[in-house]
């Protein structure tokens, strides 16, 4: 059995340790964030939403979510 390899990234300023390979969509879900709601920047770099699922974290990725809220 093939032992998975563990990264490291941050999000939204707390380090994080998971599985290489794992993609942003996964990180999205597993995080329990409903991903209408969000806008997602890997890097300092906005990400389109329906990019992803294609896009798999590296070790020291820096993510951060910012949730939407209304108000008047």
């Amino acid at each position: 059995m093939k032992k998975l390899k563990k990264i490291k990234i941050k999000v939204n300023g707390k380090i994080k340790t998971i599985t290489d390979k794992l993609t942003l969509h996964k990180l999205i879900n597993d995080l329990k964030i409903p991903i209408a709601k969000v806008a997602i920047e890997l890097n300092k770099e906005i990400i389109e939403k329906k990019k992803i699922k294609k896009i798999k974290l590296k070790n020291k990725d820096i993510i951060e979510i910012v949730h939407f809220i209304g108000g008047g």
